[in-house]
């Protein structure tokens, strides 16, 4: 890594720009610790210090995080990209890489004060997350009182910051929903992080009550939503203009897909010299028949996600806007991919007999991750499909569209 300056309050030094290039290799030499901890990540039911330490040293978290405090400001296909990688070694593990750079991204569009509350001190400072919007803002002098009990915020045990999903309450009318700015160290955090899949993302629930929000430290949700967010005032690299949900979603396909990779992986270093009865497993050809399915339905899940993360930014980097069309056919193939990842993993899991049934292994550890990934409210096909089928039906209602027919 080469380095120039000194990361104020962090202790270690600022990195010069990084390529995409550059980037994967990092994310390829982690895979190796990735795994090895895996099992003291489920553990623990939250991710290693000492993977947060490698994150932080390889500039993961940072990788959309602008440039003045230390980012790379690198787009969000190559933060899929990333994820898909660290995925394939531990699901849980990469889930924290991949929602803190978001995070990072998403701090990035807050006003200017608000970023400079987070990192001007520490461009290592972390940002977890509750963005259902649980919480009540009242409006006071110069800010709010915010309130509320938060679940599933990942990667909380190594925060700092938290931003948190509300609605302003104004007499009996809720306005929102919106976004605000939580120090960690003003929530209570409750250690509820029991489940059977993703432990090791830390996912745990906190509560705020009557905390002072200033008011640089809130971010519109219908700003945020698509892309104009006032921080792309003063950080205007095109992944600041990402709009949030559709287009951000893609995040999790990389980490779904990944996941499902990691599973075909398991399941081949289980399998290939596997016998059953004296017999080769890898010998027969349902066996290779699953192996190649199951690779080609994560390959296209990966193809199907990574295609539509790529053309929509480069619609933002020619300083173009996305449509409405476009976020919806985002979501379409976001939920898509995951249907095929957990396909994909499902069939392998089928595939690799009673012996995948023990706990500690990678088949049965990934594939509970994957199971998890897929269950997150932001890739639900149901919703996303007839989404995308009622603008469809409209759009030809009155003829084909214009484009219709077009590569």
């Amino acid at each position: 890594m080469s380095l120039r300056e000194q990361v104020p309050g962090s202790g270690i030094a600022k990195a010069t720009p990084i390529n995409r290039n550059e980037i994967l290799a990092r994310a390829r030499a982690l895979v190796p610790r990735l795994r090895e901890r895996a099992e003291e990540a489920r553990r623990l039911r939250r991710v290693p210090d000492a993977t947060m330490a490698d994150y932080d040293a390889a500039g993961f978290i940072r990788l959309a995080q602008p440039a003045r405090f230390g980012g790379y400001e690198l787009g969000w296909d190559i933060l899929c990209e990333v994820s898909e990688i660290l995925a394939a070694a531990d699901g849980s593990q990469a889930w924290i890489a991949r929602i803190m750079a978001d995070h990072a991204q998403m701090v990035a569009t807050f006003p200017a004060e608000a970023q400079d509350d987070v990192w001007a001190d520490n461009h290592l400072a972390h940002v977890a997350a509750a963005f259902d919007p649980v919480g009540r803002a009242k409006p006071v002098k110069d800010g709010f009182l915010f309130s509320g009990r938060h679940g599933f915020s990942s990667g909380i045990d190594h925060a700092q910051w938290m931003i948190c999903g509300g609605f302003i309450t104004r007499g009996v009318e809720l306005d929102g929903p919106h976004f605000f700015l939580v120090p960690r160290k003003d929530a209570t955090v409750i250690d509820d992080w029991h489940t059977i899949g993703l432990e090791g993302t830390g996912s745990k629930s906190f509560e705020v009550k009557d905390v002072f929000i200033p008011a640089h430290r809130f971010l519109d949700g219908a700003r945020a939503r698509v892309g104009e967010g006032p921080g792309t005032a003063v950080n205007r690299t095109a992944v600041y203009r990402t709009p949030r949900g559709g287009i951000t979603s893609t995040g999790f396909a990389a980490l779904a897909v990944g996941m499902a990779r990691g599973v075909l992986e398991e399941w081949l270093a289980y399998t290939a010299p596997r016998k059953s009865r004296g017999i080769p497993i890898a010998a027969q050809p349902g066996t290779q028949m699953t192996a190649a399915r199951a690779s080609a339905e994560i390959d296209a899940a990966a193809a199907l996600y990574l295609g539509t993360i790529r053309r929509a930014m480069a619609v933002l980097e020619a300083g173009d806007k996305l449509t409405e069309m476009d976020l919806v056919t985002s979501r379409r193939n976001v939920a898509f991919a995951c249907k095929l990842a957990l396909k994909a993993g499902t069939r392998l899991f089928n595939a690799a007999g009673g012996r995948a049934l023990y706990q500690g292994n990678g088949i049965e550890r990934q594939y509970r991750n994957l199971l998890g990934a897929v269950s997150h409210h932001g890739v639900v096909w149901d919703v996303a499909a007839t989404g995308y089928g009622k603008m469809l039906l409209e759009e030809w209602a009155s003829g084909p569209p214009a484009a219709a027919g077009k590569a």
